[in-house]
Protein backbone atom coordinates (compact mmCIF):
# COMPACT_ATOMS: atom_id res chain seq x y z
CA UNK A 1 0.00 0.00 0.00
CA UNK A 2 1.27 3.76 -0.91
CA UNK A 3 1.24 5.63 2.16
CA UNK A 4 1.16 9.70 1.56
CA UNK A 5 3.38 11.58 3.54
CA UNK A 6 2.43 14.09 6.19
CA UNK A 7 4.31 17.18 6.82
CA UNK A 8 6.17 18.12 10.00
CA UNK A 9 3.30 20.15 12.16
CA UNK A 10 5.05 23.09 14.76
CA UNK A 11 4.31 20.82 17.59
CA UNK A 12 5.95 17.79 16.16
CA UNK A 13 9.10 19.84 14.98
CA UNK A 14 12.38 18.34 16.87
CA UNK A 15 15.19 20.76 17.34
CA UNK A 16 16.67 22.44 13.64
CA UNK A 17 20.52 20.87 14.38
CA UNK A 18 18.48 17.47 14.76
CA UNK A 19 16.69 17.66 11.99
CA UNK A 20 19.82 19.05 9.76
CA UNK A 21 21.38 16.14 11.16
CA UNK A 22 18.88 13.95 9.85
CA UNK A 23 18.48 15.84 6.61
CA UNK A 24 22.22 15.41 5.94
CA UNK A 25 21.89 11.55 6.81
CA UNK A 26 18.91 11.20 4.13
CA UNK A 27 20.85 13.01 1.37
CA UNK A 28 23.76 10.90 2.11
CA UNK A 29 21.85 7.92 1.77
CA UNK A 30 19.87 9.34 -1.67
CA UNK A 31 23.63 9.82 -3.31
CA UNK A 32 25.26 6.73 -2.38
CA UNK A 33 22.61 4.78 -3.96
CA UNK A 34 22.57 6.73 -7.03
CA UNK A 35 26.63 6.32 -7.31
CA UNK A 36 26.18 2.54 -7.02
CA UNK A 37 23.50 3.00 -10.08
CA UNK A 38 25.61 5.38 -11.97
CA UNK A 39 28.50 3.19 -12.06
CA UNK A 40 26.82 0.05 -12.78
CA UNK A 41 26.64 -1.45 -9.58
CA UNK A 42 23.46 -2.55 -8.94
CA UNK A 43 24.61 -5.48 -6.89
CA UNK A 44 24.77 -3.26 -3.77
CA UNK A 45 21.09 -1.72 -4.47
CA UNK A 46 19.33 -4.34 -2.21
CA UNK A 47 21.85 -3.52 0.71
CA UNK A 48 20.23 -0.70 1.23
CA UNK A 49 16.64 -2.18 2.22
CA UNK A 50 15.26 -3.82 5.41
CA UNK A 51 14.01 -7.59 5.01
CA UNK A 52 10.69 -5.97 5.08
CA UNK A 53 10.21 -3.28 2.61
CA UNK A 54 8.83 -2.08 -0.54
CA UNK A 55 10.13 -0.63 -3.54
CA UNK A 56 8.18 0.91 -6.37
CA UNK A 57 8.66 3.13 -9.50
CA UNK A 58 5.04 4.29 -10.34
CA UNK A 59 3.58 7.26 -12.26
CA UNK A 60 2.26 10.13 -11.06
CA UNK A 61 -1.38 9.65 -12.06
CA UNK A 62 -1.30 6.26 -10.60
CA UNK A 63 0.26 7.20 -7.30
CA UNK A 64 -2.53 10.15 -7.26
CA UNK A 65 -5.16 7.99 -7.46
CA UNK A 66 -3.60 5.72 -5.02
CA UNK A 67 -3.66 2.66 -7.88
CA UNK A 68 -1.41 -0.31 -7.22
CA UNK A 69 -0.27 -0.51 -10.70
CA UNK A 70 3.80 0.18 -10.87
CA UNK A 71 6.16 -0.29 -13.65
CA UNK A 72 8.27 -1.80 -11.23
CA UNK A 73 6.98 -3.39 -7.74
CA UNK A 74 9.17 -5.44 -5.36
CA UNK A 75 7.48 -6.34 -1.92
CA UNK A 76 10.40 -7.56 0.06
CA UNK A 77 14.14 -8.05 -0.13
CA UNK A 78 13.81 -10.78 -2.00
CA UNK A 79 12.19 -9.33 -4.97
CA UNK A 80 14.37 -6.88 -4.58
CA UNK A 81 17.86 -8.98 -4.80
CA UNK A 82 15.63 -11.06 -7.72
CA UNK A 83 15.34 -7.58 -9.54
CA UNK A 84 19.01 -7.38 -9.28
CA UNK A 85 19.79 -11.19 -10.38
CA UNK A 86 17.50 -10.81 -13.49
CA UNK A 87 19.13 -7.93 -14.35
CA UNK A 88 22.66 -9.49 -14.62
CA UNK A 89 21.67 -13.47 -15.48
CA UNK A 90 18.87 -12.81 -17.55
CA UNK A 91 18.39 -9.50 -19.61
CA UNK A 92 19.46 -8.40 -22.79
CA UNK A 93 20.26 -4.66 -23.27
CA UNK A 94 22.02 -2.01 -25.31
CA UNK A 95 24.98 -0.40 -23.01
CA UNK A 96 24.01 2.92 -21.13
CA UNK A 97 25.01 4.79 -18.39
CA UNK A 98 22.46 6.87 -16.12
CA UNK A 99 23.19 9.91 -14.31
CA UNK A 100 21.13 10.24 -11.16
CA UNK A 101 20.79 14.14 -9.99
CA UNK A 102 18.87 14.44 -6.55
CA UNK A 103 17.93 17.51 -5.15
CA UNK A 104 15.13 19.04 -2.31
CA UNK A 105 15.84 16.36 0.00
CA UNK A 106 13.56 16.73 2.90
CA UNK A 107 12.59 14.97 6.77
CA UNK A 108 8.86 15.41 6.20
CA UNK A 109 7.81 13.41 9.57
CA UNK A 110 9.11 11.79 12.20
CA UNK A 111 6.48 9.10 13.52
CA UNK A 112 8.01 5.53 15.40
CA UNK A 113 11.20 6.31 15.13
CA UNK A 114 10.63 6.79 10.90
CA UNK A 115 11.97 8.88 9.31
CA UNK A 116 9.30 10.18 6.16
CA UNK A 117 11.33 11.42 3.61
CA UNK A 118 11.20 12.76 -0.05
CA UNK A 119 13.10 14.32 -3.12
CA UNK A 120 13.20 15.51 -6.19
CA UNK A 121 15.34 13.15 -8.87
CA UNK A 122 16.03 13.85 -12.39
CA UNK A 123 17.64 10.64 -13.97
CA UNK A 124 19.74 10.59 -17.83
CA UNK A 125 19.96 8.18 -19.64
CA UNK A 126 23.02 7.71 -22.74
CA UNK A 127 23.26 4.99 -24.63
CA UNK A 128 26.40 3.96 -26.23
CA UNK A 129 25.93 5.60 -29.56
CA UNK A 130 23.72 8.47 -28.62
CA UNK A 131 23.49 11.61 -26.62
CA UNK A 132 22.12 11.72 -23.19
CA UNK A 133 18.22 11.94 -22.58
CA UNK A 134 16.03 12.88 -19.98
CA UNK A 135 15.44 9.66 -18.73
CA UNK A 136 12.85 9.86 -15.52
CA UNK A 137 11.83 12.77 -13.25
CA UNK A 138 9.73 12.97 -10.29
CA UNK A 139 9.77 12.73 -6.31
CA UNK A 140 11.78 10.06 -4.07
CA UNK A 141 8.91 9.23 -1.43
CA UNK A 142 10.47 7.22 1.52
CA UNK A 143 10.19 5.12 5.25
CA UNK A 144 13.80 5.08 6.32
CA UNK A 145 14.85 3.45 9.40
CA UNK A 146 18.02 2.88 12.10
CA UNK A 147 19.59 -0.39 11.54
CA UNK A 148 23.09 -0.54 13.23
CA UNK A 149 23.59 3.23 13.08
CA UNK A 150 22.60 3.44 9.18
CA UNK A 151 19.84 4.15 7.49
CA UNK A 152 17.76 1.58 5.45
CA UNK A 153 14.33 1.95 3.33
CA UNK A 154 11.60 0.68 4.42
CA UNK A 155 9.53 1.96 1.84
CA UNK A 156 11.13 3.27 -1.57
CA UNK A 157 8.81 5.21 -3.94
CA UNK A 158 9.99 6.75 -7.24
CA UNK A 159 6.98 8.78 -8.24
CA UNK A 160 7.46 9.80 -11.54
CA UNK A 161 6.23 12.38 -13.48
CA UNK A 162 7.10 11.76 -17.09
CA UNK A 163 3.76 10.82 -19.47
CA UNK A 164 5.18 7.65 -20.38
CA UNK A 165 8.88 5.87 -20.11
CA UNK A 166 10.57 5.62 -23.28
CA UNK A 167 12.70 2.71 -23.12
CA UNK A 168 12.54 -0.20 -21.16
CA UNK A 169 12.95 0.28 -17.34
CA UNK A 170 15.86 -2.07 -16.41
CA UNK A 171 17.55 -0.90 -13.63
CA UNK A 172 16.77 0.27 -10.12
CA UNK A 173 15.92 4.07 -9.94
Amino acid sequence: MIERLETLTSGGLPGAAELRTWTEDVRALYEDVAWHLDDDQVEHFPNYFIDECTYQVVSRENFAQGLPQATIYCDGIAMVRDRVTALRQTQVYVPRSWRHFISGVRVMAVRDGQLHVSANFLITEAMSDQDPTLFLVGQYLGILVRVDGQLKFRQHLAVYDNHHVRRSLIVPV
